[in-house]
């Protein structure tokens, strides 16, 4: 490949991740862009995971053999089998070297630096494949993972000028992982409260739509449960804003608890005093179920008056379910039945019978309901 080829290839590989849309499209952009760079068959991006002491693979390119996955769940492999990684990145790059590339061929070491054991040459004799180049990837001045290509039995064998592009390639990558997890980053902040660190409104509203299409779609069953913390303006008018943010926080830790004992559920604080659960696939009983647990955990914080929490299931009678707003709109009336009648427990909507009152409050129009709610509020349970 001439020096014109390589530097379209290159400026390729940086616009594919860069028009990635997330972590995934990113390293599949990087592992193809350097398959095609370098004329192989296959290629994959890694991580060096430190505290796991494991190699992990993030994505697989190209021509994959048995058993291999584009994405793999959990292909992972031991860091003491592939010296590389601590001995040639740590101590010969920190101690002055530069993170080179390598080649390994189905026979052992060919170009480049050498390979430090027998995995690789193995893994190549397993899977069909000849020869490889391995790129180590640096991001903020450390070993991030490393960038692996290969090509078939029979193919021409990757040279000295092979590895030397490998490298220019990982530093490109390098550079797009840096972009990418800014950007990853960004929208996490985008859509996390910054106090409890839980979800915010924004990623409810997203995450509520698609869940609502999917019940519109095959019937998964969607529930949402309000919660309006009690007692939060008495303790931040008594005993500071600071004591009231503690309160925030021990109530989204709550919260966090019992919501994951729903598979998926998504925890969340709407604003304010105000949180919620969002569950797709639990039955209704096991989303009331973790709802109670809120409720009795939350009068133990000390603080506040305990919580009054609202349920909404697509599993109970409570009529069609076409939009989000309706839904948020059960959960919250039921929250303020809980509320007005200072229940314990959480007010389920549709279990009252036909008529029942919460779903007749939440489809009333918004003047008639606005006159409801007081009532709600005037009433106290005996």
């Amino acid at each position: 490949m001439g020096e014109d080829s390589r530097l379209a290839a290159v400026v390729a590989l940086a616009q594919g991740m860069a028009a990635a849309q997330n972590a995934r499209e990113a390293w599949r952009a990087a592992a193809g862009g350097a398959r095609r760079a370098l004329g192989g068959s296959f290629a994959a991006l890694s991580v060096w995971e430190r505290d796991l002491g494991r190699l992990r693979v993030l994505v697989n390119v190209g021509v994959l053999a048995e058993g291999e996955e584009e994405f793999p769940e959990d292909e992972s492999y031991p860091v003491h089998q592939f010296a590389e990684i601590t001995e040639f990145l740590h101590e010969r790059w920190a101690g002055g070297g530069e993170p080179d590339a390598w080649v390994e061929t189905a026979e052992g070491a060919a170009a480049g630096r050498p390979g430090y054991c027998h995995q690789r040459v193995a893994a190549l004799r397993r899977r069909g494949r000849g020869c490889c180049v391995v790129a180590p990837i640096v991001l903020h001045g450390r070993a991030w993972g490393e960038l692996y290509v290969a090509r078939p039995v029979g193919a021409p064998v990757f040279g000295r000028s092979d590895a030397d592009f490998a490298t220019v390639l990982a530093a490109v990558v390098a550079a797009g992982i840096a972009q990418t997890e800014r950007l990853e980053e960004a929208r996490r902040l985008a859509f996390t409260d910054a106090l409890t660190g839980l979800a915010n409104r924004r990623a409810v509203d997203a995450r509520l739509d698609e869940a609502i299409e999917r019940h519109r779609r095959d019937g998964a069953v969607v529930s949402l449960v309000v919660c309006d913390l009690n007692g939060l303006k008495r303790v931040n008018d008594t005993l500071g804003h600071s004591v009231g943010d503690r309160l925030l926080e021990r109530f989204g830790t709550v919260l966090s608890l019992c919501g994951a004992t729903l598979p998926g559920a998504l925890a969340a604080r709407l604003g304010g005093d105000e949180f919620c659960l969002l569950a797709v696939g639990p039955t209704a009983d096991e989303v009331v179920k973790a709802a109670d647990q809120v409720c009795r955990r939350a009068v133990d914080l000390g603080l506040g008056d305990g919580v009054a929490c609202g349920v909404a299931s697509t599993g109970d009678p409570i009529g069609p379910v076409r939009s989000a707003r309706r839904l948020f709109r059960l959960a919250d009336a039921a929250q303020y039945r809980a509320k007005a009648e200072r229940s314990a427990h959480p007010v389920v909507a549709g279990r009252e019978g036909p008529d029942d009152p919460v779903v007749r409050l939440a489809d009333e129009p918004a003047r008639e309901r606005d006159g409801e709610r007081r009532r709600f509020r005037g009433r106290h349970a005996p």
